[in-house]
């Protein structure tokens, strides 16, 4: 799969992009591409994109073990694999974003109901293997507000659609105008970002938080 987006398209709230974007499998992107996204330092680069995928308390696992458990849920630099966690973004050829994105069972906080947002206001199967879940952006520094993530919400619609998903969802924040967030806490994406992909707003669990979704 690869999903090709130009500068120039015109779309609502989104930032221009200088160049194309690709997306990609994560299977199909090199591990070391996966981690110059990351970075070799702040929160990206430690979590690893485990925050919702282990029970452990996340600061007291080291970044390698964590880094190592990606690695195999990615299958990176395996584009025979018969499966993989997310998608990697490029922007003319350089690495420059993540996006996590497979089955909501797959994501332990989720299903046990520590995250509690994906609940609230609903009921839900919480082991409907069917129901896909998009809990995670990284975008590189230097290549922000580019439109990097939006590219990667979109491809997320059609990396789900295409391997079964009936549905795919999101937990994205409220951003305001003039209201300054902190990256680290935006990793769920913004509400604009799932919107332009084409999801829809199914609950609204706290005043920042929405739940957004596409049914397919």
């Amino acid at each position: 799969m690869a999903s090709g987006d130009r500068a120039g398209r015109g779309r609502t709230g989104a930032e221009p992009m200088a160049g194309t974007v690709t997306v990609l499998p994560a299977n199909e992107a090199s591990w070391d591409d996966l981690q110059t996204v990351f970075g070799r330092r702040g929160d990206a680069a430690h979590c690893q994109c485990q925050r919702y995928k282990i029970r452990e308390w996340l600061p007291s696992v080291p970044a390698e073990v964590l880094a190592a458990r990606l690695r195999e849920q990615t299958d990176c630099g395996q584009p025979g694999a018969d499966r993989t966690t997310g998608l990697v973004a490029y922007l003319d050829g350089e690495p420059v974003g993540w996006c996590a994105v497979e089955p909501r069972t797959a994501y332990e906080r989720l299903v046990s109901g520590r995250t509690p947002v994906p609940w609230r206001g609903r009921d839900e199967d919480r082991d409907d293997p069917g129901v896909w879940a998009v809990t995670c952006f990284v975008t590189r520094v230097g290549f922000r507000r580019r439109g990097v993530s939006r590219a990667l919400a979109r491809a997320a619609v059609d990396f789900a659609r295409e391997r079964g998903a009936r549905a795919v969802e999101g937990y994205p924040m409220i951003t305001r105008p003039g209201r300054e967030v902190a990256w680290g806490e935006l990793h769920v994406g913004s509400r604009s970002i799932f919107a332009d992909a084409g999801f829809v707003e199914v609950s609204h669990p706290t005043p920042r938080r929405v739940v957004m979704r596409v049914d397919f």
